[in-house]
C-alpha cells in the first residue's frame, strides 16, 4: 500500500474512531532494538512474485518498475519514485545455490575471504569453486522521507546491472562540492530521488534504478534522524532483514519484461 492509499483509508475512518486513535501513546510498539530488522526496497520486474495474485508476496496495484518494501509491502510508483537520505553504504558478497539445484540463500562471504578471487565467470554469473553463485551487493542504508514528512529506515541493495548505478551514486556523493567551511557535507545532509527506468541487454528489457539529486535536507528533524541512523549502524545496533530469495535472480535483478 502506498502513502496516498494509506492516507485515503485513514480519512475514511469516523471522527470518533480517529479521536480515540489520536490519544495513543505508542503502547506496545517498543521492542528490543536487537530484534528489529531493516527492510529492503527493490524494483518489481516482470517475473517478480509481487505481480502474481497466487503468491503470498503479491502487492495489489503493483506494476513492473515500481519499488516496494520487502517487509511492509509498501509500494512506490516507479516513475514518481521515492525520496531518500543516504546514511551508510557497505558492500556484501552473497552466496546462493543455483536455481537449477534447488536454490537457496547460503549466507554472506567475508570481504577478505580468498574464495572471492577464485570465482569463474558463467555469462553474467560469478561461480564459486563449490558450484554456488556469488552475488556482489552494494547496500545503501537510507532514510525514506514519506509524503507527510515522517521517515522510515530501509536498504537499497543494488546488484548485477544495478551496480553501475550504485557506482555512479557513490561518485556523485563523493564529488559533492565543499561547503563554505571548506569541508564536504555529510552523506545524511542530502536528499536523492530514486525512480526506475527501462533498460535492455542481451537477456531482454528490465527495470533499473535512476538516481537524481534533490538537494539538502529541509528540516532539523531529518538531519538529526539521518545522523542518528548512521551512528546506530556504525555501533551495530541495526541489521538487515534476512535474504529470503530462493536464488540470486529471485530478487528482481535482470529479469526481462
Amino acid at each position: 500500500m502506498n502513502n496516498a492509499v494509506a492516507n485515503k483509508k485513514n480519512a475514511e475512518l469516523s471522527t470518533d474512531v480517529m479521536a480515540l486513535i489520536n490519544e495513543s501513546t505508542g503502547e506496545g510498539t517498543v521492542f528490543d532494538s536487537s530484534e528489529l530488522q531493516i527492510p529492503f526496497i527493490r524494483l518489481i520486474q516482470a517475473m517478480s512474485p509481487q505481480l502474481s495474485k497466487k503468491k503470498t508476496e503479491y502487492i495489489e496495484g503493483a506494476s513492473q518498475g515500481d519499488a516496494f518494501n520487502t517487509v511492509t509491502k509498501e509500494r512506490w510508483d516507479g516513475e514518481t519514485g521515492l525520496t531518500v537520505v543516504p546514511c551508510y553504504q557497505t558492500t556484501k558478497y552473497l552466496e546462493f545455490v543455483p536455481r537449477e539445484s534447488g536454490g537457496g540463500f547460503q549466507g554472506e562471504i567475508s570481504p577478505g575471504d580468498p574464495v572471492i578471487s577464485k570465482t569463474t565467470r558463467n555469462g553474467a554469473k560469478e561461480i564459486l569453486p563449490n558450484g554456488n553463485e556469488m552475488v556482489k551487493s552494494d547496500q545503501h542504508f537510507c532514510l525514506v522521507i514519506n509524503d507527510d514528512g515522517s521517515t522510515q529506515p530501509a536498504i537499497i541493495d543494488m546488484k548485477s546491472t544495478q551496480l553501475k548505478v550504485s557506482k555512479r551514486w557513490k561518485s556523485m556523493i563523493s564529488m559533492e562540492r565543499p561547503l563554505p567551511s571548506g569541508k564536504k557535507p555529510d552523506c545524511y545532509t542530502m536528499r536523492w530521488r530514486l525512480s526506475s527506468i527501462e533498460q535492455s541487454n542481451d537477456k531482454g528489457t528490465f527495470a533499473n534504478w535512476q538516481v537524481d539529486k534533490v538537494g539538502f535536507v529541509e528540516t532539523v528533524q531529518h538531519l538529526n534522524e539521518g545522523k542518528a541512523f548512521r551512528e546506530s549502524i556504525l555501533e551495530g545496533a541495526v541489521k538487515a532483514a534476512p535474504e529470503e530469495s530462493s536464488s540470486s535472480s529471485d530478487n528482481g535483478d535482470d529479469i526481462p519484461f
